[in-house]
């Protein structure tokens, strides 16, 4: 590629956003040239407007410190400067919606880390190894908006890519039921230990909206584009509990699965093995050459040591045995802010324009 494409932070000032500057830094194909955040941000360089609050174990990449940041209200002063934006804002759900959509019909297509168009017909959420082909319904949301160029697409919710790409490698065997209980990091709520010392040796069973979101996203994932709009599968029937544990990053799920047509461990294993997706064929920047790693070891997958696979990107399966009431049960892993949060987005954005969905302006 000669010239890479012009990128906007929408919402660059939080923990996500700073997760998407840190990625888009010596990022082959795109470039950030736009940063906007809310108007206390507005007028201050990007370093000055995360003083005291970088999250992030590696420094403020030396390409953005000097970047003003921008009011993101102010849709078309950001738009015109960019070829797409990534939005990570903490708003109210209305407001996110209808700030997604006023950046869509300037043309700019936004690749959302927000849930507030998860559910919007004609919007594609997508992981791109497992339901690429949602993206073509952005043809009949263009329409919609009335633009030629821009749209919405959304990442799904952090927690469920610890045990969703494992179990859609064995859809063919038809899976009925699954019982998931999540341990999600404290960076999923934004957060680390300086600003949320309560956390230190505690366990909070409890994160509003998580539960509703990974018993039924998986079914958005695994549904059809029908008449201009996804509709959801029926089944499996999934069940969660979503519980918050102090570690820093990394969601890690156990999993209790019964199918209909009853695999042997040994195709399952070789399914998780074998698995490829769209981004390993197109060979996407972002993409895991091995998407679905198994550990042998009983004492694996574990949070610290195994979250990084792959740059992160990655995502971890162990124990899998069978089981007394289901048919088996296993432990997922996935990295809540790379795969789960900006590195997902950014796979997104890769699949999007290696298919053609996003072009300088």
């Amino acid at each position: 590629m000669s010239e890479k494409l012009k990128v906007g932070i929408v919402g660059g000032t939080g923990m996500v956003g700073q997760r998407f500057v840190e990625l888009l830094d010596q990022h082959p194909w795109f470039k950030v040239t736009a940063i906007a955040a809310s108007s206390s941000s507005a007028g201050k360089t990007y370093e000055e407007s995360v003083q005291g609050r970088w999250k992030l174990a590696t420094p403020i990449p030396e390409g953005v410190k000097q970047i003003v940041v921008q009011d993101a209200s102010k849709v078309e002063e950001v738009a015109s400067e960019v070829d797409f934006i990534f939005c990570a804002v903490d708003m109210k759900k209305n407001e996110i919606q209808a700030l997604e959509e006023a950046y869509a019909k300037t043309g700019t297509p936004v690749i959302s880390n927000n849930s507030a168009h998860r559910w919007t017909p004609d919007i594609p959420m997508v992981i791109p190894e497992v339901n690429p082909g949602h993206i073509e319904v952005i043809a009949a949301q263009r329409k919609r908006l009335g633009t030629s160029t821009g749209f919405i697409a959304v990442k799904p919710n952090c927690s469920i890519q610890s045990y969703v790409p494992a179990l859609h490698a064995l859809l063919d065997f038809k899976p009925t039921q699954v019982v998931a209980s999540t341990y999600q990091a404290i960076s999923g709520a934004g957060k680390n230990f300086n600003d949320w010392p309560e956390m230190l040796d505690n366990v909070i069973p409890y994160i509003g909206g998580e539960e509703e979101k990974s018993e039924q996203e998986p079914l958005r994932i695994w549904g059809s584009i029908e008449n201009n709009a996804i509709v959801k599968a029926s089944s499996p029937l999934i069940t969660t509990q979503c519980i918050r544990v102090p570690v820093t990053d990394g969601h890690l799920a156990t999993v209790f699965a019964s199918f209909e047509k009853k695999p042997s461990k040994e195709e399952i294993l070789a399914r998780w093995l074998q698995f490829k997706g769209r981004p390993q064929e197109l060979e996407l920047p972002s993409a895991p050459k091995q998407f679905i790693t198994y550990f042998e070891e009983e004492n694996r997958p574990q949070t610290k040591l195994d979250r990084d696979i792959e740059r992160g990107m990655g995502v971890s399966v162990g124990r899998l045995r069978e089981d007394s009431i289901y048919d088996y049960k296993f432990v997922g892993l996935s990295h809540n802010t790379l795969r789960g949060a900006a590195g997902g987005a950014v796979l997104i954005a890769e699949l999007l324009k290696a298919e053609g969905y996003i072009q300088a302006k």
